[in-house]
């Protein structure tokens, strides 16, 4: 809360200072009646009217003495200003309230608000506020909309007084500002396979964890000291020896959204832009990502990873993932074209570890760039690439000169991000996230899996990919591909198209 001074300024440390405070806050109406005044009194004096005298005294007095009544109005009001709710998506409303408070002893003449806001948000609202009792308040709202993502600053909250003749107004602003953050859209998508299980990630290893829960039903020998009500009754039996559940915690799944940012791969401006569509697409994978239950990270060409706090740079984890969300959308929120050129600095992020799931939206890329792009499929369980074609987005002639190169072109760019073992997935002008969503969950499907060494260990796959298992009471999966290992009897091993592993009873 913050409070507004009297309308008389405590700053004013002389008399003059407040007399030419108090008239300049005199109103047109204000100016005219001492205008009038004047010219009254000098035509009277000019032809000895005293009755024109007095009535030019009269008006010219009048303004004078509302301007120094209500300069010297000594009362305090107190301002409050709340948003509802203080981060919004691109394209929808947020509610401003504001409280005014009454805290002197004196009641108010006539006010009026108006609160400083960007005009991308809409019209200054201002409203009248009739006589404030003491101890009295006033509460009103106004709606804010913003099509374009960004932070943007709510207030001061000015305050003007007025006499009840109109004469004189003064202007006093509260020093209190709020932050207003519209995020980027968020699509809804679909639940579709796309994860790679490199390390016991993604569906496979979430599948699994519905099953068994969190503890790793794998058993083994009893050891002093072990909590009896671990005991595995059934394997006690089958091996002849007591044997207990172990105790290890499972890996949560992991993604890394990249977004390129680059000022050369993208052109044009705008909601309806390349680039606000890939922005608006990584914040829908990352909250869609955070649902499924997986540990995210957002990082760009730059290298910078969001929101990096803990030793690997994931976050999302329990009950972290909302501050998690949270923090990533005001990342890109504000988020903006950086000025490098190249996707090395991404590359060697991404080189240092097993990433798991790789999600990347690239704007244009030339050859050396994609050959970057396709080497960063190496250290990932699964990658899945939406590439803009931003010369289509711009709505370039078609008769304009094509790239330098052939690998340049957008399709020249699919097929070597393909050979490299990603999921690749042009992005037209207006394309929907949803159905390219489940577009690349169709092309990975066909294409026989993920197709890496990471991703052949995965816990599902296509036909042709990595296996998964069913489960069998008696501990007998049959799989579906030939390269997968049985783990917990909930994936299968592909030996002659049979898994070998322990089944749940």
């Amino acid at each position: 809360m913050t409070e507004a001074g009297a309308p008389r300024p405590e700053d004013d440390q002389d008399g003059r200072g407040g007399v030419r405070t108090a008239l300049a806050g005199l109103t047109t109406r204000g100016r005219s009646f001492l205008a009038a005044g004047i010219a009254a009194a000098v035509c009277a004096y000019v032809l000895g009217q005293p009755g024109l005298l007095r009535v030019g005294l009269l008006l010219a007095v009048l303004p004078l003495v509302c301007a120094a009544v209500l300069y010297r109005t000594r009362y305090r009001v107190a301002g409050n200003r709340r948003l509802s709710p203080a981060r919004v998506p691109a394209g929808s409303e947020a509610r401003v309230h504001l409280r005014m408070d009454n805290v002197s002893r004196l009641p108010t003449g006539l006010l009026m608000l108006q609160d400083r806001v960007p005009y991308v948000l809409g019209p200054r609202p201002r409203f009248v506020l009739d006589r404030v009792e003491p101890g009295g308040r006033r509460e009103v709202s106004y709606r804010v909309r913003s099509d374009l993502r960004g932070r943007y600053p709510l207030g001061p909250l000015q305050l003007r007084l007025s006499d009840p003749f109109g004469m004189c107004e003064l202007t006093r602003s509260f020093s209190s500002f709020d932050t207003l953050t519209v995020v980027p859209r968020v699509t809804p998508l679909p639940p579709v396979r796309l994860t790679g299980d490199a390390r016991g990630y993604g569906e496979g290893r979430q599948r699994a964890l519905a099953l068994a829960g969190e503890d790793d039903v794998i058993p083994r020998g009893y050891r002093y000291g072990d909590d009896l009500r671990r005991v595995h009754w059934r394997s006690t039996a089958r091996y002849g020896e007591l044997m207990v559940r172990r105790e290890e915690q499972p890996q949560r799944a992991r993604c890394t959204v990249l977004l390129d940012t680059r000022g050369v791969a993208f052109r044009g401006a705008g909601p309806e832009s390349a680039f606000e569509w890939a922005v608006s697409a990584a914040a829908s994978v990352l909250v869609h990502m955070l649902e499924r239950g997986f540990t995210v990270r957002l990082l760009t060409d730059t290298g910078a990873s969001v929101p990096g706090d803990s030793a690997d740079g994931y976050a999302g984890a329990g009950a972290d993932s909302a501050d998690a969300a949270g923090l990533m959308m005001d990342t890109l929120a504000v988020i903006d074209h950086s000025d490098g050129a190249g996707l090395s600095r991404a590359y060697d992020v991404l080189r240092g570890g097993d990433e798991g799931l790789l999600v990347a939206f690239f704007g244009d890329l030339d050859e050396t760039q994609a050959a970057v792009a396709a080497r960063m499929r190496q250290r990932s369980g699964g990658a899945v690439a939406f590439v803009l074609d931003d010369a289509a987005w711009t709505r370039e002639p078609s008769g304009a000169a094509g790239p330098a190169d052939p690998a340049a072109g957008p399709g020249g760019v699919l097929r070597l991000l393909r050979d490299a073992g990603w999921t690749a997935v042009g992005v037209p002008r207006g394309a929907s996230l949803e159905d390219l969503w489940r577009r690349a969950d169709h092309e990975r499907t066909a294409a026989g899996g993920l197709g890496s060494p990471a991703a052949d260990t995965a816990g599902f796959g296509a036909v042709g990919g990595s296996g998964v298992g069913a489960v069998g009471g008696s501990g007998l999966g049959s799989g579906l591909g030939g390269s997968g290992l049985g783990r917990s009897g909930f994936a299968g091993s592909g030996f002659g198209g049979h898994g070998f592993g322990e089944g749940r009873g």
